[in-house]
Formats: C-alpha cells, sequence, structure tokens
C-alpha cells in the first residue's frame, strides 16, 4: 500500500521508467539510480564526464569511486576460460553505433514496437546490446548535452532525438525547457539537416538505460564527449560495418572529403587515400563529395550493420 502511495507522487514518465526496469533481467537497484541520475541530470553527468563542468575535479573521482565499488567481472567468452580480473569498461557500458545515413532515417522511422535482444554482432560490448523499442513514434528533440556544455558551441543545439518510451517522455517532464516532442518527420529532417552540416549519426546504447538503444544522437567531432574519448583511446564507437572507397578515375583530388570528415580517416594530397582503421563508415564523404567519386563498401571486419528493415525481416523470416 505504501509503495503504490510512493508511486502515485512520481511523476508519471519516472513511474513508467520504474515499470520498465522491473521487466529488465538483471537490472539492479543501482542500475536504476545510475539511469535516473543519468536522464533526470544528463547536462551535469556529461559535463562531469567530460570535464567541462565546473565542479568535475570534484565530482569525477567520487563518480568513478562510485562506479568501482559496483565494477562487475567481464563475462565468459564462448570457447575461452573466464577472466576474473577483466573489469567493464566505461566503452562497454555506454557506446554508440556509427549510422550511415539511411541506417538512422530507418531506425527513426519505425511504426511498431520491436524487441530484438543480445545484438552482439552488430553491438560488439559486453553489455546493453538490445533493440526494444516501445512506442517508437513517440520522439523528443533534446538540447546536446555536450554541445549545451562547450563555450562555443556548433548550433543547433536541438539535436539529440531521444526515442521510444519511457525515455521520451521522462525527458520532455524533466526537460520541459530543454526538449520538445517532435514527429517522425521532424526527426528525419533534423538528421539530414545534421548530416548535410558534417556531422555523424550515432544510435547509443547504455546499461543504466535499461540495457538498450535510446537515442540516436547528431554528433559534432568538435563537442561530442563520446567521439573525443574514442580518439583518446576509450572505444565507446562501433564502426558502421561500412568503410568509404574512392574511385580514383573519378575523384579530382578536391579534398573536400578531407575537410568534412569527422574521424579524420581521409588525406588528400597528390591522390585520396582512406585511412581504413581511422575509417568508421558514417558516410559524411560520400554526401560532400562532388564528383560522386566515394561511395561505402561493406568490410565484414568492421562488424555486421545496424539495418533495422533487415534485422526485422530476419526475425521474422
Amino acid at each position: 500500500m505504501a509503495r503504490k502511495g510512493r508511486l502515485k507522487l512520481m511523476r508519471p514518465s519516472t513511474r513508467g521508467f520504474i515499470t520498465e526496469a522491473r521487466k529488465t533481467s538483471n537490472y539492479s537497484l543501482f542500475d536504476f539510480l545510475h539511469g535516473y541520475v543519468y536522464a533526470r541530470w544528463p547536462y551535469l553527468y556529461i559535463g562531469v564526464g567530460t570535464g567541462v563542468h565546473p565542479l568535475a575535479r570534484i565530482l569525477l573521482p567520487v563518480a568513478m569511486r562510485i562506479f568501482s565499488l559496483f565494477e562487475k567481472p567481464g563475462r565468459k567468452v564462448s570457447g575461452q576460460l573466464e577472466e576474473k580480473t577483466k573489469r567493464l569498461t566505461l566503452a562497454d557500458t555506454y557506446h554508440g553505433k556509427v549510422l550511415p545515413l539511411e541506417s538512422a532515417r530507418q531506425l527513426i522511422s519505425i511504426k511498431e514496437e520491436i524487441r530484438l535482444t543480445d545484438l552482439e554482432k552488430i553491438i560488439p560490448y559486453p553489455k546493453a546490446r538490445d533493440l526494444i523499442l516501445k512506442n517508437p513514434q513517440r520522439i523528443a528533440a533534446l538540447n546536446c548535452p555536450c554541445r549545451t556544455g562547450r563555450e562555443n558551441p556548433c548550433l543547433p543545439l536541438d539535436v539529440c532525438l531521444i526515442v521510444g518510451e519511457p525515455f521520451a517522455s521522462f525527458v520532455v517532464e524533466h526537460h520541459p525547457e530543454r526538449s520538445r516532442l517532435i514527429s517522425q518527420e521532424e526527426a528525419v529532417k533534423i538528421l539530414e539537416e545534421e548530416h548535410q552540416r558534417g556531422h555523424v549519426q550515432h544510435a547509443f546504447f547504455k546499461d543504466a538505460m535499461l540495457q538498450r538503444y535510446f537515442a540516436i544522437c547528431n554528433c559534432c567531432s568538435c563537442c561530442c564527449g563520446a567521439m573525443h574519448a574514442h580518439q583518446n583511446g576509450s572505444p565507446m564507437l562501433a564502426s558502421s560495418g561500412y568503410v568509404a572507397e574512392v574511385d580514383e578515375q573519378a575523384c579530382i583530388t578536391c579534398g573536400e572529403c578531407e575537410s568534412v570528415c569527422p574521424f579524420a580517416a581521409i588525406h588528400s594530397n597528390g591522390s585520396t587515400r582512406i585511412d581504413l582503421n581511422a575509417c568508421m563508415g558514417c558516410g559524411v564523404c560520400v554526401s560532400h563529395c562532388p564528383q560522386g567519386a566515394i561511395s561505402l563498401q561493406r568490410d565484414c571486419e568492421k562488424g555486421e550493420p545496424l539495418e533495422i528493415l533487415r534485422l526485422l525481416d530476419q526475425a521474422q523470416a
């Protein structure tokens, strides 16, 4: 009875988050508190994590100490002995999957509730590999916490797309001044405009966010905390499964692709070369090449693409 009374005092979106948390296996009280803090105070959370918040020097060591108390050993790898000393890293529990524009369009345009779990070949991390969409047409555009924390951020700010429930309602109820509900058509327009600005679409997954996908972010290399972490050795981003390929006959070495590549994977000096180790297959260079000399090609060593329509067809087969 007391529990029901407490739930009535909460905002509907908080109750929704709790309801979904109870349905999520291996989701602890700490996971719930972590997820609540992340969603309730994302600007503080990400500002501290990226070091740009004034309190970062004080709060970051405290947060890292708390998280270390709840660290769990890495999972057993099939065919190998379990490494009991291995610990999950930030990248294992909070990561993004690079999406070419068309894949992002498909994912943001889903009309039906879906449940695709344990996508290890697509999301190559030990945790948060589920793609569960409840009410996928419910989308919130949130002012990007990474951009908001920067002194001279890229604009516009409202480019983080929070997808489905309970996440979209939680964001809108708790951050009404920094978010708004939008249609799927508006979300697609944001994706397309950001892509034209040279920014990358990432589908983000986080263990504390019910161990699943919850957002598509439109990331710029100058502001994005995940891209900075990735560049500094914390592999928070998984490749799209594609790499860029140059048609040398069509290329005029204008350098446009080098200037727009968000991963600094293209070098144009007499000839245009792709650094395949650095290329994440986002497709920004493809859209910006005036000669149409670049295309995306599948690279099996980069993992499987997150192509939602194909995955749904496979699941129904």
